[in-house]
């Protein structure tokens, strides 16, 4: 990525770029590169060395937590044009709980040094409140995330992560593992197994080797957490 593009890059997701001087600038530009994960790649794990600030390109990122089990909690997703500030949990000290970064899918990002945002934050107090505003912004995800699994049933839980992937995919057709929803949702692999049959024999979804189909609209939104 020559210099102008990564420029375009920087200006387009980082909003206090118009606050940086022009020599801030180019030591930001000095500082960032482009990266390539491959699907499955883990980016950042919480016990490893700050990564530094992830600025999405393309593909997507899933923010989970990993008990001591092995048990996995998937957070938040990130796609194109978001930004990932919890890989830079050494920079500020708002972000105080470790999380493993893994990309989803082949996915690009633009990487910001650890010590260059910190530098920067230190000396710019427009870099210093975006990187808070956007840490207290995942922070109300993981907390929305808690919320689902600490008062919500299953029932509702698998409903809601099914309807989001229906409108998100825009089909009716998931091709899910259970495993894969039982690491979304917060709970164990048989618990989201009982469930879907359940599901299946009111004639909710239709499950086939791999996949769901939801057959059902009405039946699956009647499911769905009321507040």
């Amino acid at each position: 990525m020559n210099e102008q593009a990564l420029k375009t890059a920087l200006a387009a997701q980082l909003s206090f770029w118009p606050r940086l001087t022009e020599q801030e600038q180019q030591f930001l530009c000095a500082h960032t590169a482009l990266v390539h994960y491959a699907r499955g790649q883990i980016l950042h794990d919480g016990g490893a060395a700050c990564t530094g600030v992830l600025l999405v390109q393309k593909g997507q990122l899933r923010t989970y937590i990993l008990s001591d089990e092995g048990r996995e909690i998937t957070l938040y997703r990130l796609g194109a044009g978001e930004i990932c500030i919890l890989s830079a949990s050494c920079v500020l000290d708002a972000i105080t709980f470790d999380v493993v970064i893994a990309a989803e899918a082949d996915t690009e990002v633009l990487l910001l040094n650890q010590a260059a945002f910190k530098k920067l934050t230190e000396e710019n107090i427009y870099a210093r409140c975006f990187g808070y505003e956007l840490s207290t912004t995942r922070f109300s995800e993981v907390m929305w995330t808690l919320q689902q699994i600490l008062f919500w049933g299953v029932d509702q839980r698998l409903a809601l992560f099914l309807w989001q992937e229906k409108q998100k995919l825009q089909q009716d057709t998931l091709q899910l593992t259970q495993e894969q929803i039982a690491r979304d949702i917060g709970s164990a692999r048989e618990v989201v197994s009982r469930m879907l049959k359940y599901f299946a024999r009111e004639g909710i979804v239709k499950l086939s080797r791999g996949g769901i189909q939801i057959l059902d609209n009405k039946k699956l939104q009647a499911l769905l957490p009321k507040s």
